[in-house]
This record gives structure tokens, C-alpha cells and sequence, in this order.
């Protein structure tokens, strides 16, 4: 099952590049997200003690946190899929046929980045995420999507090698203690009160640094607002909701590894400043804020930073955090997706053209709207649940400052982000609003208004089988809480 998971669609986008149809390789998408979601079911369906949960000497196997986030990307993966042809049927006048091959390779790398206990797999499974998603950026074809492909793939690039030379440093730790140096995650585990402390701050920082810029934390995101607002609404759901979310697990990682040295407080106080700093940073730009796709891409650095920061609380807050992390990655297919929506319709990303979208695209419009209610954690969506409750572990852990700090920053991001907002969805149309004929159609409302239902889900009632995954990944994070 695991090695089928990352066979079944990198062989699929191989079978894109054989498909001579224009119109009809979209459908592929589709037929590897079912593939890979069935593939998903019957693995979590499986006994995580089965002779064929770990292969390959440990370099391959599926934690609890694996478990997890494999369940919501192959879910996430699936509702994209579906929006694909629909999106690609609007944009015929651009040949799919790259598309189409790497978004599978991209699904099979992610589900890699989640099935590897080894530093080294891991990191190339990263890398090639970056490689195969920068065509993806570039569909489009113009000058800005152009610079935005090159700036992320340059700034991921120097991510990734720092990440690299922190994994260098941790296995020196090893080394430096007398041990057999080893790069899978369990061995470090095992040995981590014994390695060399220096080294291994050294290596958490370079790591934190490398893995941070992938999923975007501040400063370290300067990628994110020309990628995602050049990207198609369906790749920066991916992006924000997939890719984001596979650097934080690789990032927990190596949290895991400094909990077992027993020096858990650096890694929180880390993480705790470079929370707060990211959802200070998103909340400045998103501030008067004229761009509607870049306002999504800092409301991504925003909550990037909201998932860090409750790891650095601990307690109840891992909980909350891991939580969020299914709750964001939701919402943003909404956002992002109705925001495709929108810009097909006006040709025009930015607010002083777009507006009375309602009336031009009241379904599109209404998921924006709603998804931004969502995202700003208001209820009755899942995301309240999951700040309130890392706001609530906060205060029981007596950190009042924290707690002060992530409500005010909370607040200045729902004003900035809905001062565009609504700019956009509500008055009258602009002239801008006839600049294309399109139109709403059942396969580019569909999957937003799924992944609107069960952000709602989460926001009332949390699914006995994922409240079980849940708190098994928690329990990794801080064993014996």
C-alpha cells in the first residue's frame, strides 16, 4: 500500500504525457485522486502493526502524524482533481498536457514527504515537490507568472539547502557524542538525550530556517505572494493546503528529535516568536491590501504561523494545531478556488476593478465570503474550534502575553483582509465585469462548496476516526501529556 500510494499517480502523470488529447487528459486528474483516496482508505483501514506498515529498513513507513495528514491531502487532492477539468476547460487556449503530468507527480512526492523516516528521502521527496510544482506556477505563461516561478523555485532552492546542511549537523551531533551516526528519525529518536547539544541548536535552527521557508513563516516568505497570486486557484489550494502542510510535518519531525534530548524549551521559544512574528508580518501587508489572490497568500503566512505557534505552546494547543492544520488547508481550497472563479470573470486581480461580484458570480462570490468568515476564525467553522482551542491552552499555561498578542493579531488580520473582502464581493459591478463571458459551471463550484461543507463539519463535530488520528499525532509530539 505504501509504495503504491506514491507508484499509482507518478505513474499516472507519466501516462499525461502519453495522452494526445487535449481535452480529454484532464479526466486522468480525477481518476488519480479516486485511485489514491482508495489507496489512502485502505491504508488507514490497515493495522499500523502489519508486516508491510514500514519497508525498506524503516526509510518507509506511516506514523501516527503521517496517518493523519495523508487522510487530508489525498482528500484535498481529490476535491482539486475534481475542479481540474473544469479550470482547464475555461483556460483551453493553454496546452495541459505538462499540467496534467505533474500535478500527479506532485501528489506522489507529497505522499512521499509523509511516508519517509529518513533524512535523506525525505529531503529529495521535498525537493522534487518544488520541481514539479514550478510548471504548474508558469501555466499561465506571462512575464509576472515567469518571475513568480523563479523566485520560488531560487528561494525554495536556498530553503532546501539549508535544510540539507541542518541535516548535516544533526547527524554530526551524532558523531560527535561517540554514536553510530544514523538519518533515520527513529534512530535519532532513540539517541537524542545523547547527542552533542551544540550541534544539535545548530542543526534545529538550520533545519527550522530551511523547512520554515517551505511552508512559508515569516521572514522567510517572500515566495508566497507572487506564487500564489500567479498561480491557478486549484494549484495554490495545493500549496497552501498541501505543500505548507507537509514542510510543518517535516519540520515536527525534527521537533520530536529536541523533545527526546530533553531541551524541548528551545525548540518552543522558536517556535512561539516565529509564530507570532509571522502573524504580525501577514497582518501589516494584508493591510489596504489591493490584491486578492496576494491577501490569500499572506493569510497563508498568517496561519502558517498560527500551526507553529501551537506547537510551541504544547499541551492542548498541539491539538489545536494539528486540527488547524486540516481546518486551513480546507478553507483555502475555498478561498482559493472561488478566487480563480472571480478572476476569470473580471480578467483582474486587483479590487479597484473587481467588485459586485455577487451579482456577477453570486455562487463564487458567496464562497469567498464565506471563506473568509471561515479563515478568520468565526463560527460556527472549524477554524474557531482550533484557535480557540490553542487561545485556551495559552491561558491555562498562564502565557497571558501569548494569549493578548495571537487575539490582537487575529483581530488586525480579520479588519485588513475584510476591508478587501468585501470590496470585492459587494456594490456594484465595475466595468471590469464584462471583460470575459464566464460563468459558473458545476465543476469549478462543486468541490469549493464540499470543502465549504466540511469545514462547517469541523466546526460542529469532529468525526469519531479523525478524532482518534488526532489525538494519536499528539500524543507523538509530546509523549506522556
Amino acid at each position: 500500500m505504501l509504495v503504491g500510494l506514491v507508484i499509482v499517480p507518478f505513474a499516472l502523470g507519466l501516462l499525461a504525457l502519453l495522452v494526445p488529447s487535449n481535452r480529454l487528459r484532464p479526466w486522468l486528474l480525477p481518476i488519480t485522486g479516486a485511485l489514491h483516496l482508495a489507496l489512502t482508505a485502505a491504508t488507514l483501514m490497515s493495522s499500523p502493526t502489519s508486516p508491510f506498515a514500514s519497508l525498506f529498513g524503516g526509510w518507509v513507513r506511516l506514523d501516527a502524524l503521517g496517518r493523519l495528514v495523508l487522510a487530508f491531502i489525498s482528500v484535498l487532492f481529490f476535491l482539486s482533481s475534481l475542479y481540474a477539468p473544469g479550470y482547464l476547460r475555461a483556460r483551453s487556449e493553454r496546452p495541459n498536457r505538462l499540467f496534467c503530468a505533474c500535478m500527479p507527480l506532485f501528489l506522489a512526492m507529497m505522499t512521499l514527504i509523509l511516508e519517509s523516516h529518513h533524512l535523506g528521502l525525505m529531503w529529495v521527496a521535498l525537493e522534487t515537490t518544488t520541481l514539479s510544482s514550478g510548471p504548474l506556477l508558469f501555466f499561465s505563461r506571462s512575464p509576472r507568472a515567469l518571475e513568480a516561478t523563479w523566485k520560488y523555485l531560487l528561494i525554495g532552492s536556498v530553503g532546501i539547502a539549508l535544510a540539507l546542511l541542518g541535516s548535516f549537523l544533526l547527524a554530526y551531533s551524532a558523531l560527535v557524542s561517540g554514536l553510530e551516526p544514523s538519518l533515520l528519525f527513529e534512530d535519532l529518536v532513540r539517541d537524542a538525550p545523547l547527542l552533542s547539544r551544540p550541534w544539535l541548536h545548530s542543526a534545529f535552527i538550520l533545519l527550522f530556517v530551511g523547512y520554515g521557508t517551505k511552508m512559508g513563516l515569516a521572514p522567510m516568505h517572500s515566495w508566497k505572494p507572487d506564487a500564489y497570486g500567479e498561480a491557478p486557484g486549484v494549484v495554490g489550494t495545493l500549496l497552501a493546503g498541501g505543500l505548507t502542510s507537509c514542510a510543518f510535518v517535516a519540520l515536527l519531525r525534527f521537533v520530536r528529535i529536541v523533545q527526546a534530548s530533553a531541551d524541548a524549551a528551545f525548540a518552543r521559544e522558536i517556535m512561539i516568536a516565529a509564530g507570532l512574528l509571522s502573524m504580525a508580518v501577514a497582518g501589516v501587508f494584508m493591510a489596504r491590501q489591493r490584491d486578492y489572490k496576494r491577501m490569500l497568500a499572506y493569510s497563508s503566512v498568517e496561519h502558517m504561523g498560527i500551526l507553529v505557534l501551537g506547537i510551541g505552546i504544547g499541551g492542548e494547543a498541539i491539538y489545536g494545531s494539528l486540527l488547524h492544520l486540516l481546518n486551513n488547508g480546507l478553507t483555502k481550497g475555498v478561498l482559493f478556488m472561488s478566487a480563480g472563479n472571480i478572476h476569470r470573470a473580471y480578467a483582474s486581480k486587483l479590487t479597484h476593478q473587481v467588485g459586485g461580484a455577487l451579482q456577477r458570480l453570486p455562487i463564487s462570490a458567496g464562497l469567498f465570503l464565506a471563506g473568509f468568515i471561515a479563515i478568520t476564525g468565526s463560527p460556527p467553522f472549524g477554524p474557531f474550534i482550533s484557535e480557540f482551542t490553542i487561545l485556551n491552552a495559552a491561558i491555562q499555561h498562564r502565557q497571558y502575553g501569548i494569549a493578548a498578542a495571537f487575539l490582537l493579531f487575529l483581530i488586525v488580520v480579520f479588519v485588513g483582509m475584510g476591508s478587501t473582502v468585501l470590496s470585492v464581493v459587494q456594490g456594484k459591478q465595475t466595468d471590469q465585469a464584462s471583460a470575459t463571458e464566464y460563468r459558473d459551471t458545476f465543476l469549478t463550484v462543486a468541490p469549493p462548496i464540499v470543502l465549504l461543507g466540511l469545514v462547517l463539519l469541523l466546526g460542529v463535530y469532529i468525526p469519531a476516526p479523525l478524532e482518534s488520528l488526532l489525538r494519536a499525532a499528539a500524543t507523538t509530539l509530546e509523549p506522556g501529556r
